[in-house]
């Protein structure tokens, strides 16, 4: 029998990469603080990472347990929000790539 690595609930993600304009680095890192609550909302939403990667660049990366949960999400508040927000606040647009999970590890998930 082959052990699947990547439990159900976490089969597809999102690596979104965020480049505050400088004066707005702040705003955006309070943004993304904010929008836990709103992650926390989304029964669909397995896990949910906001990320710090520099003075000015910002992630998140999120897992879904499949195709109409990502899309749900990109639909959902935090995205709204975020699209909202980037023109003022972003110094480019955010980058937004799907990914397939090869391998997770979740509390409580089973081992092989």
């Amino acid at each position: 029998m082959v052990h699947d690595p990547s439990p159900d609930s976490a089969r597809l993600g999102l690596h979104i990469r965020l480049e505050a304009k400088p004066e707005h680095a702040k705003a955006v890192e309070e943004l993304l603080t904010g929008a836990l609550a709103l992650a926390q909302e989304e029964e669909f939403t397995t896990a949910w990472f906001a990320l710090r990667l520099g003075p000015t660049t910002f992630g998140v990366f999120d897992v879904f347990g499949n195709e109409e949960d990502r899309t749900a999400h990109l639909r959902g508040k935090i995205a709204a929000a975020l699209l909202q927000q980037a023109p003022h606040l972003l110094a480019a647009a955010p980058e937004i790539l799907p990914v397939d999970v090869l391998a997770a590890k979740l509390a409580g998930s089973p081992r092989p």
